[in-house]
This record gives C-alpha cells, structure tokens and sequence, in this order.
C-alpha cells in the first residue's frame, strides 16, 4: 500500500508479562517465547509456550499471563493433538449469558482477569492425555505511547521452570529513525550479558534475548524454578525539538522539592469553602517553600460536599475551561471512575497512586509527565481528510504524543494537507506543511495502520461512553462495540469465550474496569470462531517535512502522530 507521513510527536509504553505455573514433576514447558514487534509505535506481542505432559494420565496444564491494561487482547489459541481451538470475541451481555447458564448448571470457573498497578490477568487451563503435548498463542496489541521523551517496552517472564527452548526476540520500526536503544532492568546483568544481542541500523532495531537453562537458573532472582525477572528495551525516534516554547504549571504540593527557584506557585484548599495559602502566587524561593510545606503538612479532612453529581457541576462551573483539571486517587476505596470523569470533563487526567512504599515516586511520576506543557487548545485541521478521530486537545506536554486518525477524501493525496494551531506562551502558532511523501508499504502494513485505526478509535468512544448519558451514550457504546467485534478486540464491552475439547468447560475472558474487582466466568463449551478481516486500506502520516511523490494509487485512510 501507500502511504502519506506526516510527524508531530509520540510516546510509548508497552508492558509484557508472561508466565505459565506448573508443577514441573508433572508437566514439561519446552518452549517458551515471547515475539514483540513494534511498528511505528504499533505493538503485537505474541506469547507462545509448548508444554508437554511426561506422566502416564492425563493432566490439567494451566497457562497464564498478564498484560497492560492499555492493550487489548485479539487472539486467544490452543492446539491439541492437531486441533486448533481458537477464542471468540463477542459482546459482553452473550458471555454473560453463557456465564449464567454454565452456574446454574453448578459448572465452576476457569478463568480470572483481575486488576493490579498496570496490569491485567489472563489464565486459562486444559486437560491434556498422557505423553501428548498443548501450545498456547495468545497475542494482544497496544499503541505505545511517550513519557518523557522515551518509549519503555518491558518484558516479564516467569516459566516456573528452566526451559530448554526460551527466547524473546523484539523488532522495532520506527520510519522516522530510532536515536537511541538500551537494554536494561532486571534480567540485564553481568551474568547474562552473552544472553542478549542487540542490533541497531537506522531506522530498525533488533533485541535477542537467549539465556541458557543454567543462565536461567543462576541471575539474580532466578533459581531452580527457573527465569524470574524482566527485561527492558528504552528506545527514542530522531524528531524536531525547535518547535515549541516550555512553561512550567505547578501541578502537586508533594514535589515542591523540584520547583525552580525562578518558578512561582500558590496552595489552595478547598471543600464548602476555599481557603489561599498566598492570595497571590509567590516566587519558589527557599523561605516560601518551607512555609509551603508546613502549610501542606496541616492540611486536614474537614468534609464538604458530598453529592457526586453536585461536585461535578461545581467544578466545570468554576473551572470554565480555563485551566487542566488533575485527580489522584489514592488506594482502592476510592470511587475512581467518579474522578476520571471529573478530570475528562475538565480536560485533565485522572492517575490512581497505589498506597504503597512507592506512593511518593508514583506522584512525581505524574507531575513529572503534566509540569510541562508545551501547547495549549491543540487543534489538529487535515485539509482532504474525513472521518476523523478526537482532533481538539487542551494541552500537549513535553514527552508525550498526540494521534489523530482518519480517512483521505476520495484517496486523492494531493488535497490533503496537515495543519495544527495552539497556544504557546499566549499566542498564538500554526504549523503547517502542504507536501507529503507517498510510498507503498504492502498489504501487511495496510493491516497494521487500519487496526491502530480502529484501537485508537475505541479507546476514544470509551471515554465518550463514560462522559455521556443517555441516547448519547447509548449510540457511542454501540459504536465502540461494533468496532471491537469487528477486530475481535477484548475491550470493556466485550468478552473472549476460550473454546476446548469438546467435555471441557469454555472459559469467559473479560477486561475489568479500572479499580474493579477480580472476578471469573466459567461457560459451558463455545463455538469455532469465523474469522473476520477488514479490507479497508489506509495510510499512515506524521506532521513534519515533506517532498510530494506520484504514485499509480492511493489508499484511503491515514494515521497522524
């Protein structure tokens, strides 16, 4: 296919935890890998673990992993003695159907997703015969996305086992040059240094990671049960820095340790009434930030408010759009879905803080990633585009990414030009660009580029969904349903039915809410999926510098960074 590129920014993230739990007396795990390949910021992670079953019955062979909660899930497989068994994605009300009638049969469950920091669980388990063998595939997908100026994919494997065959094997491309790759975390040691390969050449990357059986048992937090660690690839792309001016917005008391000293700041506290610390803001010199700590360390609970709705209205009515609104919720008691909303509403974020030893990095984490906005009232204008995702955003931070997707007006590439205006610094910019390069990638990046399509278009009908009420909200839940079966994505309104032999109950995958509880569905045994593949084609751009290329045809969608 052809593509148009066009770059502003991006930033990235994936997570990858695998691990299977048998007891090795009874079964063999004889391979096991894990293939991660990212393209233009677009991750598919495959997990693949063959084990065999060396007793003289049959046994239970379990397999289970984890997975950021920002991926979703698109294929589950088994094969068994040459079948396949393939998972089905379908909407939640069905698999709860099926969840229903399996209890009142008295069928157990089999299957739990459940909610950690950044992660959620998928285990699923098979009865295989005496001396025959079970391969699990599951594959997930995920848009990486940029913190502080970074892409981090990180890679946890736990087999329980030594394995005879273990590899991780990572490929990165990225069309606008990769600046740098390292390879850290736990499993980057001294001891397995001649484990790990990389390879870096322009605008691709290369990570290998193949430990030995006694080299997994001998790294720091292994044993005799095997690799116990992870592995961390940090990458950047080459981009343009000279755009933009750098202001700085005092996001959390808890990090007055990094304001500047040519900073200024106020404190305020506020439930039924509000109370200034300063009437003015103050310059961040060391006698008003000792006094602004003991102020934040008098800070007490005195009640107010406690209508949810009434908070809400109260908010957007003082905010009126003239600043971000910022929640932290702390521990699991706290109503988080409540103050994403509160945060969406008023252009912000919502961050959990886990109350653990941690809490005070996590925080600085977040201010870390909001202290600096680069671009206010973001508007992103595509001339010869239709069909557009969220192109309105508030702000654009330092490190961090804005994508926009959509499809080309009468695949006629000539009309179609990339234009963003902001405010920076008070005024007011545009960038524009009216060239764009054109070039045919092939059939297997026009699937790649239509499914970042429709997980980015998801995702945003999601935060619709929880923003709107009534017909409004009810038109955008189906919408993001239809999208998600489409391209059997396993999303908040869907669910994974695990098909096995037939005699064995059908697991039910769910992707729980944030801060929900852990929960598992059992369902009797489920059909053979049809597959279902898009044939739309689309193009990929990235704002940037460009020279204009002629081509036979063009296809008719795109992708923004």
């Amino acid at each position: 296919m052809e593509s148009a590129v066009v770059q502003v920014t991006l930033f990235g993230l994936l997570l990858v935890l695998a691990s299977t739990l048998p007891n090795k007396d009874d079964w063999n795990i004889y391979s096991f890998h894990i293939n991660s390949t990212v393209t233009s910021r677009y991750a598919t992670t495959v997990i693949t673990s063959r084990v065999a079953n060396r007793m003289d019955d049959s046994k239970e062979i379990e397999f289970q992993v984890r997975i950021p909660k920002n991926a979703f899930i698109s294929k589950f497989r088994m094969f068994i003695d040459g079948q396949v068994y393939d998972g089905v994605v379908k909407g939640k009300e069905k698999a709860q159907q099926q969840y229903t009638e399996a209890v009142s049969r008295g069928q157990s469950a089999g299957l739990v997703s459940s909610v950690g920091r950044t992660l959620e669980e998928f285990k699923t388990s098979v009865t295989v015969a005496a001396h025959k063998k079970v391969t699990f595939e599951l594959t997930y997908e995920e848009l990486l996305k940029r913190k502080l100026g970074k892409y981090e994919l990180q890679i946890h494997a736990r087999p329980m086992q030594p394995v005879k065959d273990f590899k991780v094997d990572v490929y990165i491309n990225e069309k606008a040059g990769i600046n740098f790759i390292e390879v850290k975390g736990g499993l980057s040691t001294k001891a397995l240094a001649n484990a790990i390969t990389r390879t870096h050449a322009d605008k691709q990357a290369w990570v290998y990671f193949y430990p030995t059986e006694d080299q997994q048992k001998t790294c720091d937090g292994c044993g005799e049960q095997g690799m116990n660690g992870d592995l961390v690839i940090v990458y950047d792309v080459n981009r343009d820095t000279s755009l933009g001016d750098i202001k700085t917005r005092i996001a959390l008391i808890h990090i007055l340790n990094d304001l500047a000293e040519d900073d200024h700041f106020g404190l305020i506290t506020f439930d039924s009434s509000i109370f200034h610390w300063k009437r003015e803001l103050v310059q961040a010199n060391k006698k008003n930030l000792e006094s602004a700590k003991t102020f934040a360390r008098n800070i007490q609970d005195r009640g107010g408010e406690t209508n949810l709705e009434r908070i809400q209205s109260n908010v957007r009515r003082d905010i009126a759009d003239k600043f971000p609104l910022y929640c932290l919720g702390f521990g699991h008691d706290v109503n988080f879905e409540f103050l994403e909303k509160m945060s969406l509403q008023n252009n912000g974020v919502a961050r959990r803080i886990y109350e653990d030893s941690d809490a005070n990095l996590q925080l600085k984490g977040f201010y870390d990633e909001v202290a600096t906005p680069l671009l206010t009232d973001v508007t992103m204008i595509y001339n010869g585009g239709t069909n557009l995702t969220q192109t309105n955003f508030s702000q654009y931070y330092n490190g961090s990414e804005i994508v926009v997707a959509g499809q080309i007006t009468d695949n006629d590439i000539e009309t179609f030009t990339p234009q963003v205006v902001a405010i920076s610094r008070d005024r007011r910019v545009t960038f524009s660009n009216t060239n764009a390069t054109v070039e045919y990638t092939g059939t297997d990046f026009d699937s790649h580029i239509q499914r970042v399509w429709a997980y980015l278009t998801v995702k945003q009908l999601l935060e619709k969904e929880l923003l709107f009420s009534g017909p409004e909200k009810e038109n955008v839940k189906k919408e993001a349903l239809e999208l998600s079966l489409k391209y059997s994505f396993v999303t908040p309104l869907t669910s994974m039915v695990v098909t096995k032999p037939l005699g064995e109950n059908t697991d039910v995958l769910h992707k729980p809410k944030e801060g929900g509880t852990t929960q598992a569905w059992p369902s009797p045994v489920g059909r053979r999926p049809s597959g279902r593949k898009a044939q739309r084609k689309r193009l990929q751009a990235r704002p940037g510098s460009f020279s204009r290329k002629q081509h036979k045809r063009y296809q008719n969608k795109f992708i923004i960074y």
